[in-house]
């Protein structure tokens, strides 16, 4: 099994020495790259970019600059996406953001995690778990999702959360590490 195959397996890989992931790293990046340098008035050239770093997008969204990603094509967004400036992808593993989907400043969606082991984490092996956002999601700004994490649909994420665990449809979450304060109707 190559690095690609384990990675998108869930189990440990290394990214770093593997050609084929640090070629497809480097592309990302040079779009991210270019992206980032487009005025935001040239909507149509922007999306045009952003069509080539994500995977998968409906007609309707909007990613503000500084936007980062590892590769690009494991995220898909659906319909009336947006996502405010500062925002960071890791998507080793997919990342995928259901319809009507709110994103403030300052965020981060970290599918790469680490071993505790220390003499695998020395190796520079990591691992890749894959977040969903549901439908009509809005997250506040400088929240973080970890690996692994599913959120459902009809949720707000409070500012400044951490989310290490899955969040339930219908509900008001915020916190470090986030949890669930109230349903909503």
């Amino acid at each position: 099994m190559n690095e690609k195959e384990k990675r998108d397996t869930g189990l440990l890989y290394d990214a770093n020495y593997n050609e084929d992931l640090i070629n497809e790293m480097k592309k990302a990046k040079d779009l991210c790259f270019e992206y980032n340098q487009i005025n935001p008035s040239n909507r149509e050239k922007r999306m045009e970019f952003i069509k080539k770093i994500f995977g998968f997008t409906k007609e309707n969204l909007l990613v503000e600059s500084n936007f980062y990603c590892d590769y690009g094509y494991n995220i898909s967004v659906g319909d009336n996406f947006y996502m405010n400036h500062n925002c960071v992808i890791l998507d080793g593993a997919k990342v995928e953001f259901g319809d009507n989907v709110f994103i403030g400043p300052n965020c981060g969606f970290y599918t790469a995690g680490h071993p505790l082991n220390v003499s695998d984490r020395n190796k520079g092996l990591e691992y890749a778990k894959p977040i969903k956002v549901g439908n009509n999601v809005w997250i506040g700004g400088n929240v973080i999702v970890m690996p692994g994490v599913t959120i459902g649909d009809n949720v707000t994420i409070g500012a400044g959360s951490v989310v290490t665990k899955d969040i339930p449809s219908n509900v008001l979450a915020h916190g470090n590490p986030c949890r669930v304060v109230r349903n909503l109707d």
